[in-house]
């Protein structure tokens, strides 16, 4: 089934997404920074709100969701290791767990890392993984909670989607995501032109983001650690890939 999909700016730099159902006419919200702009774009589109779907328990993912609430009483879907932490929610998931949008099938994955309970919400009939803050366009989220193994492990099961995925990501960090991917992996010249498409975007005001998985997988060196160029540069050629990531990790802290 078709289905549209409408990223959103909110605050500084987050983006929410609505994800509509054409057949059925259901609506569905990934995350919920504020309240006003989200209204105004289900507005601006004659959608009302059936779900929501959160990925994980910071402020600047859920603050907007009471309003939200309060108006149109969608389904609030989160993940059950962080219900503690999230605002009360309608359904609790786990990995492998499913859910429908519409008819069609949604696909919950652990993706913890950036916190421990972040999950990603996979729609296979749309084509686009919601990752928020675990996968990035061209980075990934700080380890706030857990391990670089678990991230990398997180990071593995998201490339492992099929390469035409849209990987729709919780802000708009690309431009700076871009200069120091060129530290780690200066000869990609792929990354070359995509840090120049990236500026030329944002100096027209474009959002960078949803990007494809495969353009990820050619570009960003989170999910390049098996690399042999970005492993020799690092001085760490044969390493094992988690390791890799790790140091790239850390040099991205010190940035």
């Amino acid at each position: 089934m078709p289905h549209e999909i409408v990223t959103v700016p909110c605050l500084d730099d987050n983006y929410a997404y609505l994800v509509h159902d054409a057949e059925s006419g259901k609506t569905a919200l990934v995350d919920a920074p504020e309240a006003a702009p989200i209204q105004a774009e289900l507005d601006r589109r004659g959608w009302s709100l059936d779900q929501v779907w959160l990925t994980h328990h910071h402020w600047d993912h859920v603050d907007g969701l009471e309003a939200l609430r309060t108006r149109y009483t969608p389904t609030v879907i989160g993940a059950e290791a962080d219900a503690h932490r999230l605002p009360p929610l309608d359904l609790a998931v786990s990995e492998g767990d499913r859910f429908d949008l519409g008819g069609d099938p949604v696909e919950v994955l652990d993706v913890s890392g950036h916190t421990v309970g972040h999950i990603a919400f996979y729609l296979p009939s749309g084509k686009a993984v919601f990752t928020a803050d675990s996968l990035m366009a061209l980075g990934c989220g700080r380890l706030f909670e857990g391990t670089p193994d678990q991230m990398w492990a997180s990071l593995s099961k998201l490339a492992a989607l099929p390469d035409d995925t849209l990987v729709c990501s919780g802000h708009e960090y690309t431009q700076s995501n871009a200069r120091f991917a060129l530290t780690v992996d200066p000869g990609n010249a792929a990354l070359k032109t995509r840090a120049d498409e990236i500026d030329h975007a944002r100096a027209e005001g474009r959002p960078t983001v949803p990007s494809l998985l495969s353009l990820e997988k050619a570009t960003n060196p989170f999910l390049r650690a098996a690399d042999p160029g970005i492993q020799s540069h690092l001085g760490m050629h044969g390493a094992d890939p988690a390791r890799v990531f790790a140091e790239i990790r850390a040099r991205k802290d010190r940035f």
